[in-house]
């Protein structure tokens, strides 16, 4: 890879980019079954809907949007961020003129970086390197800072600082406080998210007046001393799996312009395959050559290869997999486990539109000398060879721990 000479200050620190990514914060889908599709992600697999909007508000006239399907768009969440999961409907999008490139599916990847100053200066870098944004400033719902571009494949990429946490009350911010939304860059500094708060109950605003999500299903299972609905709970979002067209391009982008780290390469029936990373995780981000989307069995419709969720521990991955396959979803158990280096335990399960989602609940961590594991050491198993429980394995309980109760 070719790195700029150039460095920039970045919180104190020297670095190729001026900011760093932290994590994968939040991730979309355009969905042409939204009905099953919201009945997956939210039902099934416990995302709570945080706001919903309405596509039908900007239709020219009823008829445009008829019989096209639910017209709402979910920002959905696991934790406390206002969303990790959009959920938007595609039929509903490409009928107002809003489709992508054919095979993205995908409505957005959204990196975290550290400062509100980062995406002001990554907005002035980006441009003077020619990358095309799509659009910059402060959407609402979510409140988080941002900036769009896109990857060579059409990806919509965002990079934001802060967003929207929901807490213990389980609202979100109301409507009548949106008048903190930006369409351009922000000059700085700005106010903070605590003094947003001071004038908007100053004009009479009840910060509890904002959507709260209440669950379709009855919380039955014991979960590790909780009841929840399900017998499983998400703790983390990613890695972002991509077929792309063209590997070498793809990678110059997410390290030279996005600052990635390479952790592994796979060679894999001769293809190029690449594991990113931003954090310590082995990978949050993998690209695949779109070569292997068809020798892999995956839908022809996306270049999503996958989305990965990080379950709680071993115990709720095995009842997950129980739990979705009694309710119908297909599990599949024959992606190769060479193509999921770090994860050892992986089931990869198809939502209503056939993206794959990846549950598994340890990755690998990189240590202070950015070398993974050896392969010799790793210990990946098919589903069919799971055992009934893990002998202390390495990579359970490391990394980002998940914050707040479970319900």
């Amino acid at each position: 890879m070719t790195a700029s000479t150039e460095r920039f200050d970045v919180g104190g620190v020297l670095l190729e980019q001026p900011f760093k990514i932290r994590r994968l914060g939040h991730f979309g889908f355009n969905l042409s079954n939204m009905e099953d599709g919201a009945r997956f992600y939210i039902d099934l697999l416990g995302f709570r809907v945080s706001d919903v909007m309405d596509y039908s508000k900007r239709a020219k006239s009823s008829e445009q949007l008829a019989g096209l399907g639910d017209p709402n768009g979910y920002f959905t969440r696991y934790g406390t961020d206002h969303h990790a999961m959009v959920l938007f409907p595609k039929r509903v999008r490409d009928a107002l003129g809003r489709s992508e490139k054919p095979g993205v599916t995908i409505n957005q990847i959204t990196w975290q970086v550290g400062s509100l100053r980062e995406v002001g200066n990554a907005i002035t870098w980006f441009t003077r390197q020619g990358v095309q944004l799509q659009r910059t400033g402060r959407d609402m719902p979510g409140s988080n800072w941002h900036t769009y571009l896109f990857d060579p494949d059409g990806q919509s990429n965002e990079l934001y600082y802060g967003i929207e946490q929901i807490g213990w009350n389980g609202h979100s911010k109301p409507r009548a406080m949106y008048d903190r939304g930006f369409d351009k860059p922000p000059e700085l500094p700005q106010i903070s998210e605590f003094d947003e708060v001071q004038q908007a109950k100053a004009r009479g605003i009840d910060p509890t007046s904002g959507y709260r999500h209440t669950d379709n299903l009855a919380a039955s299972y014991d979960v590790d001393g909780i009841l929840l609905p399900r017998p499983f709970k998400i703790v983390r979002l990613g890695p972002v799996s991509l077929f792309v067209d063209d590997v070498a391009n793809s990678e110059a982008f997410y390290r030279n312009k996005l600052g990635f780290t390479l952790t592994e390469e796979v060679l894999w029936q001769g293809h190029r395959c690449l594991f990113l990373r931003c954090n310590t995780e082995h990978h949050s981000l993998a690209l695949f050559p779109i070569a292997l989307r068809q020798a892999l069995g995956f839908s022809a419709h996306t270049k999503s290869a996958g989305l990965g969720l990080q379950l709680a521990n071993y115990r709720q991955l095995n009842d997950a997999v129980r739990f979705l396959k009694e309710r119908g979803i297909k599990v599949r158990d024959d992606i190769p486990t060479e193509l999921h280096p770090g994860i050892d335990c992986a089931a990869h399960v198809l939502d209503p539109d056939g993206h794959m989602i990846q549950l598994y609940c340890a990755m690998e961590q990189i240590g202070w000398d950015g070398k993974p594991r050896p392969k010799e050491l790793r210990k990946p198993l098919k589903m069919s060879d799971w055992p009934a429980s893990l002998d202390g394995d390495g990579n359970v309980y490391l990394g980002e721990p998940y914050l707040g109760p479970w319900g």
